[in-house]
Order: structure tokens, then sequence, then C-alpha cells
């Protein structure tokens, strides 16, 4: 699943700045787009200096961009289902009645396979940024240990 190899000598610096390359892709629960804009700027600002930097550049860009596309995929899938749903079901008829809230004329019987499918899409995409989290945390970890670390499932976008 993961590759990693010990790299030959690595110095500090060159290992801190491969360390904070990966972990500033965790701006993106700050900042819009931070995961792509801070790992550009370090790598494109370190990637002639260092090899151990440059890779881990890539790997990190690269892993963000492969779960762009799997996010992409998967908003494909549930949207349209998720809106088909609804427009099929219209007139809907939404109630207060004394502090209940209740939709009437919403069909989920004749629904039920395409809301499966739409749900299971919005579950993967949680399970995606789950596992992103603890995979940056853990590439941080080997690369401030000097080890070259390679993502899993990561689409070689730049090489």
């Amino acid at each position: 699943m993961e590759t990693s190899t010990p790299l030959i000598m690595e110095n500090t610096s060159d290992k801190n700045t491969a360390t904070f390359t990966h972990l500033s892709t965790l701006t993106q629960y700050f900042i819009p787009f931070g995961n792509y804009i801070f790992p550009i700027l370090i790598w494109t600002s370190y990637k002639d200096k260092s090899e151990f930097v440059d890779h881990h550049g890539k790997q990190t860009l690269n892993f963000q961009l492969s779960l762009l596309l799997y996010t992409l995929i998967l908003a494909l899938i549930a949207i349209p289902i998720f809106i088909t749903v609804f427009l099929q079901n219209l007139p809907m008829e939404a109630v207060f009645n004394d502090e209940d809230f209740v939709i009437r004329n919403f069909d989920f019987q004749g629904n039920s396979g395409l809301l499966s499918i739409g749900a299971t899409a919005v579950v993967l995409f949680g399970v995606l940024k789950f596992v992103e989290f603890f995979l940056i945390i853990y590439a941080s970890i080997k690369t401030s240990n000097g080890e070259l670390y390679k993502y899993p499932l990561t689409i070689p976008f730049i090489k």
C-alpha cells in the first residue's frame, strides 16, 4: 500500500521543509485552496535546492490533486441523484404541527436505490477526508524521519 525507503543523510532543514510541505495542506481547513497554494509555494521555492523536498512536494501535490479528482467524481454521482430525487417528488408538502416537522408526498420507497447510491457517495467523501487527514500526519512523520514517502492511491500528475 505505502512505500517508504530511507534516504541517505538529508539535512534537518530539508527534512523540516519537506515535512512542512505535507503539513501545509492542512490549511484547507482554515483557508480555501490552502491545500494547493501553500504546498505549491514551498515546493517551487525549494525544489531546485533539494531532491528530498522536490520528491515530497510532488507527492503532496499529486495526493491533493488525486483527492480533488476523487471528490469531483463523488460529487458528480451524488449531486445529480439528490436533485433528481427531489425534483421527482415535487410537489412536496411541509407541515409544522405543534413542534413537529412533517414532509408529506415524498416517496422514499421508489427512490431508495438512487438515494442509497447518493448516500454512499457522501459517506465515501467523508471517509476520504478522514483518511486524508491521517495520511498527511503519517507522511509528515515519515518525512521528518528522513524517509521518502509515497501516498497510496495517488495519480502521478506531476512527475
